[in-house]
């Protein structure tokens, strides 16, 4: 908790604190709010892909904004614009004239919005707190992202949506959320000036960007541990994030019950596995065999998920993604605390960015293929391949990149 005693981090930690949990609240009402509409898989493919496109078109120019313009300037009107996009989904919803282009156009702006957003809450995180303290500062993030994003702001909605006369109406939550965060985002101050050796005036204009990314990749490529783990992640979201997104919502309406609120709470259980890896690994030292424990844990986690697809009890299929949940986030908060020691900070926002682009690239294609693929495969077999399919991208990504001499190689201090 020593992060917190830090005003500007506090300021900063209570905007990312709302805006994730009005994510997870969206999450569940753009489900319902796309079938209220009359859609179906197909429907939701597409709008779900609209927010994946969206932030794959601006991870790389969010990042290359992140290192070279105020990065609470960034962070403030992208929350605007999240603001604006949310409330004219309440007011249509009032009217009772959503539609599903209006969803895709508002879920492309909230997804170009997190290619800003989060590679320069990345890059000002090492700028406003010591080094030491951000293992400490990314297990709270961990934490309190699934607890939010995947457990209380579903949660709420599910409870929310079943209430109100429309799914739409329940944007008014995520609207005040955001409106908050905005506000909060008001106080946090100027950051102070960079250190030594860590001043860097980029070349101006259309070349100085393109010199910026050149860097960026260079690093990357030249950095195998840095680059299969982008690889690695590339295929993991190709399997998994579609059936996560798109056909778990549809499974849970035909194998369990139409209440919103058992997609909801399946998806807080979710968030609480996350909650308890994030806790659970920022307690301890990091471990001297990082990499190893990255990308072992990440890839063992997706199994239980190959389960979900063949089970009919709903406490089989909490358990299975309360696992998944805990795996991606315990290696989540690894992977984010190595970015920051081990990237140096001119680069941390491109870097971010490029985690971002890499490691995404295919989330657009996994999202629109997810809904027409369940027409003709059964679902069965697309669960298993999304569940087993990243344990051998993970061995795969760990022995071509040499990671275990490179962990050795390059100790990090506790």
């Amino acid at each position: 908790m020593r992060p917190l005693a830090h005003r500007d981090f506090r300021m900063l930690f209570g905007a990312v604190v709302l805006s994730i949990f009005g994510a997870g609240m969206w999450a569940v009402v753009m489900v319902y709010t796309v079938i209220d509409a009359g859609g179906g898989p197909v429907e939701l493919s597409v709008v779900a892909a609209a927010n994946a496109v969206g932030l794959l078109l601006c991870a790389i120019p969010g990042g290359i904004a992140a290192d070279r313009v105020p990065r609470r300037l960034l962070l403030r009107v992208v929350e605007l614009l999240n603001l604006l996009a949310i409330t004219s989904v309440a007011v249509a919803g009032v009217l009772g004239a959503v539609t599903i282009p209006h969803l895709a156009i508002v879920a492309f702006v909230l997804g170009a919005g997190a290619g800003f957003f989060f590679p320069a809450y990345s890059a000002i995180l090492p700028r406003i707190l010591p080094p030491a303290q951000l293992l400490a500062a990314n297990g709270l993030e961990g934490a309190i992202r699934p607890a939010l994003q995947q457990a209380a702001g579903p949660a709420a909605a599910g409870i929310v949506v079943a209430a109100v006369f429309a799914p739409a109406h329940a944007a008014w939550g995520v609207v005040a959320a955001h409106a908050i965060a905005l506000v909060l985002l008001l106080f946090v101050r100027p950051e102070p000036p960079a250190a030594a050796g860590e001043e860097h005036a980029p070349p101006a204009g259309v070349r100085g960007v393109f010199h910026d990314l050149r860097e960026a990749v260079g690093f990357t490529v030249r950095t195998p541990w840095l680059l299969w783990t982008l690889l690695f992640a590339t295929g993991w979201v190709l399997v998994f994030l579609g059936p996560e997104e798109v056909l778990l919502p549809f499974l849970t309406r035909q194998r369990i019950g139409a209440d919103p609120r058992l997609f909801g709470f399946l998806l807080a259980i979710y968030g609480i596995g996350g909650v308890l890896g994030s806790i659970v690994v920022s307690s301890m030292r990091l471990p001297r065999r990082y990499l190893t424990v990255m990308i072992g844990v990440w890839s063992v986690s997706t199994l239980p998920f190959a389960i979900v697809g063949i089970t009919h009890d709903y406490w089989v299929m909490a358990l299975c993604l309360f696992l998944v949940g805990f795996g991606f986030s315990y290696g989540n908060v690894i992977w984010g605390t190595l970015l920051q020691r081990r990237v140096p900070q001119r680069m941390l926002g491109r870097i971010s960015s490029l985690d971002f682009f890499v490691s995404l690239a295919l989330m657009p294609l996994s999202m629109a293929l997810a809904g027409p693929l369940a027409e003709v495969v059964p679902i069965e077999a697309i669960f298993i391949a999304a569940g087993v399919i990243p344990l051998i991208l993970g061995v795969l990504a760990y022995l071509v990149a040499g990671m275990p001499k490179d962990e050795i190689a390059h100790p990090l201090d506790h």
